[in-house]
């Protein structure tokens, strides 16, 4: 809170032999109850289910996709982002939160599910994922780019530890840390979203060696596939 005073002065009389008198001037404030900033950071651990596939149409999908909802949830399935591709918008990423991971894993297998994706008109074979996110930061951003990196690492704690020591260079170059977690068979196998805040900042840094020396620290191997996509909807 920023208060703006302002002051007054008046000029004596020096012949003057009365004497000046001031005003005495309340300067108490009461400072009003300000709520502690809300944490926005999650550290529970939670299953998820990330699929990806392209469409032929988002507008059909989506309401073949809606209309779905019951079945999902009687597995124990809920609805929590949908993202399309920043560059093909019919490439959809869908990300849910699950309740128990082996009937989740048996949804996903299930027959029924590939006829309601042709319906919907799903084209290809979608990619299903199961994770274990250790780490969210579910603040309200002002952009909707998100970036999603897969890769393999040689020990989940050293990687974490690197990850953690590079916060700040990342905000340097217009990425911020959403989503934190890994395979749910397998921690060695990273997934990772962040948020593009800078897209010229991002894009260059993907590309330099600060970056390759930051996995090289925590012991990336390979080469790691990316995902660009614009939330577009939120259950």
């Amino acid at each position: 809170m920023v208060f703006l005073l302002n002051s007054c002065g008046g000029s004596g009389d020096e012949k003057s032999t009365a004497t000046d008198t001031t005003a005495a001037t309340d300067t108490t404030t009461k400072t009003a109850d300000v709520a502690p900033p809300k944490n926005t950071i999650v550290t529970t651990t939670e299953n998820m289910m990330i699929v990806t596939h392209k469409v032929a149409d988002y507008g059909k999908w989506i309401v073949g996709y809606d209309a779905h909802d019951s079945a999902r949830l009687a597995s124990g399935i809920h609805s929590y982002v949908i993202g399309r591709g920043w560059k093909d918008t019919n490439m959809v990423l869908i990300a849910l939160k699950i309740d128990d991971l082996a009937k989740a894993k048996a949804f996903g297998k299930d027959p029924s599910l590939k006829k309601v994706m042709q319906k919907a008109g799903v084209i290809g074979a979608p990619t299903i994922s199961y994770y274990t996110v250790v780490w969210q930061d579910t603040a309200t951003l002002d952009t909707k780019l998100r970036s999603q990196t897969k890769f393999t690492v040689k020990d989940w704690d050293a990687w974490q530890k690197s990850f953690e020591d590079g916060k700040q260079e990342r905000a340097d170059n217009g990425i911020a840390a959403r989503v934190i977690g890994h395979d749910a068979d397998d921690n060695k196998k990273v997934t990772l979203v962040t948020a593009v805040l800078d897209t010229a900042k991002a894009f260059a840094y993907y590309k330099s060696d600060a970056l390759k020396k930051r996995r090289e620290a925590g012991g990336v191997i390979g080469e790691p596939t990316r995902f660009l996509f614009q939330v577009v909807k939120r259950y």
